[in-house]
């Protein structure tokens, strides 16, 4: 993958705005034509610049319980038990990180039930777990996959 320019960028952002863009309308405002706009977005999608995804709002779909989840491992099982993690549905995020936690995860729960059964029961059966910290979101102020930052 080459370098992105300032048209690839332009691409991305209107896309970020409005993933439904049209070909044309970008290539419209743009003053390029449709075949460049179509040419530069299948080239990103191909390399992995970005993917074209359905953002839904947790709450709406039922999911009403967030929660961060900070892990400690023995040395030598971070990796495993990221896998593991990988592997349920309710994980959105699993990253390794520096600091008080190993591993710090996002997942969503129909319920407080559903999350206490997460901890006190799925992650006991991974072995390696020291212990978990388990924060639940109580209000949230952004949530966003912006990553373009207008110049």
């Amino acid at each position: 993958m080459g370098r992105l320019d300032e048209m690839d960028m332009s691409i991305l952002g209107l896309l970020q705005e409005n993933g439904k863009r049209s070909y044309t309308e970008i290539a419209k405002l743009l003053c390029v034509s449709e075949g460049t706009i179509r040419t530069r977005i299948n080239r990103m999608l191909k390399d992995g610049v970005f993917e074209f995804i359905i953002h839904m709002d947790p709450n709406k779909i039922g999911l009403n319980v967030q929660a961060i989840i900070g892990i400690s491992t023995k040395l030598g099982h971070q990796e495993d038990i990221a896998k593991q993690l990988n592997q349920y549905q309710e994980v959105r995020f699993v990253g390794a990180f520096s600091g008080r936690h190993d591993l710090i995860l996002q997942a969503y729960f129909k319920n407080n039930d559903d999350l206490v059964h997460f901890v006190n029961k799925e992650l006991t059966k991974m072995e390696g777990i020291i212990s978990a910290d388990v924060s639940i979101e109580l209000k949230q102020y952004k949530d966003s996959f912006s990553y373009i930052v207008e110049q």
